[in-house]
């Protein structure tokens, strides 16, 4: 028998902490998106008022801006995944966050329609590109589960700095004066610039493109700092060929409406279809934020496995439909009833969206042709993009319109696209051997 000498050390979440940040790359990554989540959750928590109430926009205005911006931002972050694949992906992050972060300190210096629309749009183009080049470095400096693991971590720090940011955006609120907010937007883009100093320090061996064959364990790259980009191979696939991809790619951006019910279907089928108290939408979304903060990482462990990838997707279904059934009881009987069934709504539709953003993570990559992998995943990222602008109309027009029966077509929705994910995945994992892309 082993003296306690002999034994292994035990793992403990520290230790593994500890490990996990001992990665030059992910330590940067993760400074960086935290620096920038913070500059954003505050701006977020202030632009629609700021829009509204200091510049005197109209709320037509302020949705034709998001709209416009949102479709640029959509055509930049699939340029720049191609751009990725020929330049420097750590350079090109760090000049588009800088890019980013100025133009949402000039929102201090909006003063009509025309210039809030030229800020949006910067911000957009800029934020987009800059998350592009973000998956590009991922894809190539790390390989297998890291590369999840990381997705999932970033995401973490993402929801701690947003949740830090807009509690921050109180003090500007509570002063209701346009020199507070217009501090408060200067120091967000501040917090921004400060995130490109963090991608400056990574790495160089993270520009490195894979040059020749793509039988090598997925996402590896040549070893040591001095690795410069390089033009992908000539026999390398374009994403726009691959079916396969692109079904992926679609459907996993279908099923991301998930996210436009929580922020926008939730809060109005509450205040405006149901007689429960208007505070229930604050609790809902502080408890998403601490669910995600809390089991993302770990709930994506072994997600980079396609097979399981696709178990995870169809669990994700039948959980998001359960939470439309539950959201649509909550507007029916006492009032007890409707808080509990919007609360167990809440939780399976947080689970949904942990599994569902871990399975598409471990498919986007390892589906994907590592020898191209900027024009991947900024393929990858339309899907979502696309989402985001259509999401609120979809909402709108089924859940929020029609009630119960809304519900249900969200539901069946949710469950075909899980069911084909699932379905894509395990023909994926059947392949012998198995090729990513």
């Amino acid at each position: 028998m082993p003296t306690a000498t002999e034994r292994p050390a035990r793992s403990t979440p520290r230790s593994r902490l500890s490990r996990t940040f001992s990665d030059p790359v992910l330590r940067g990554l993760t400074t960086a998106v935290g620096f920038s989540s913070l500059g954003r959750g505050a701006f977020f928590s202030l632009t629609v008022i700021y829009f509204t109430t200091k510049v005197g926009l109209s709320a037509a205005e302020v949705a034709l801006v998001l709209t416009a911006a949102n479709a640029l931002g959509l055509v930049a972050s699939v340029a720049a995944g191609h751009l990725a694949d020929h330049v420097s992906a750590r350079r090109m992050q760090v000049a588009f966050t800088l890019c980013q972060g100025a133009a949402l300190a000039a929102y201090a210096l909006a003063s009509d329609f025309t210039s809030v629309l030229i800020m949006a749009s910067l911000v957009s183009i800029s934020e987009r590109s800059a998350n592009s080049a973000r998956s590009a470095i991922i894809a190539r400096a790390f390989t297998g589960q890291a590369r999840v693991s990381s997705r999932a971590i970033l995401r973490t720090m993402t929801n701690v700095g947003i949740a830090l940011g807009s509690s921050a955006a109180a003090v500007p609120l509570l002063l209701n004066t346009s020199d507070a907010f217009r501090v408060a937007i200067v120091t967000a883009g501040v917090f921004v610039l400060l995130s490109a100093t963090q991608v400056a320090r990574l790495p160089r061996r993270v520009d490195a493109v894979p040059a020749q064959t793509n039988t090598a364990q997925p996402g590896a790259t040549p070893a040591g700092d001095e690795a410069e980009a390089a033009a992908p191979s000539s026999s390398a696939r374009s994403p726009y060929r691959d079916v396969r991809y692109l079904a992926v790619t679609a459907l996993t951006g279908i099923f991301a409406m998930q996210f436009v019910v929580a922020e926008v279907g939730i809060p109005q089928w509450i205040t405006q279809h149901t007689h429960l108290p208007t505070v229930l939408v604050s609790v809902l979304l502080v408890t998403n934020t601490l669910l995600v903060i809390g089991l993302q990482i770990p709930l994506s462990r072994g997600s980079d496995d396609v097979g399981k990838a696709g178990r995870l997707s169809l669990f994700s279904g039948v959980l998001m439909a359960a939470a439309c059934g539950a959201y649509a009881l909550g507007a029916t009987g006492p009032l007890w009833f409707g808080v509990v069934a919007m609360l167990i709504g809440l939780v399976a539709h947080t689970f949904a969206e942990i599994l569902s953003s871990a399975a598409g993570w471990g498919l986007s990559f390892e589906l994907a042709d590592q020898r191209r992998a900027g024009a991947y995943q900024g393929v990858f990222s339309t899907g979502i993009s696309l989402a985001t602008m259509l999401a609120p109309a979809v909402v709108t027009f089924t859940a929020l319109s029609h009630g119960a029966a809304g519900w249900g077509v969200l539901a069946a929705i949710f469950l075909a696209c899980a069911a084909a994910l699932w379905l894509i995945a395990r023909r994926a994992a059947r392949e012998t051997p198995v090729v990513a892309g």
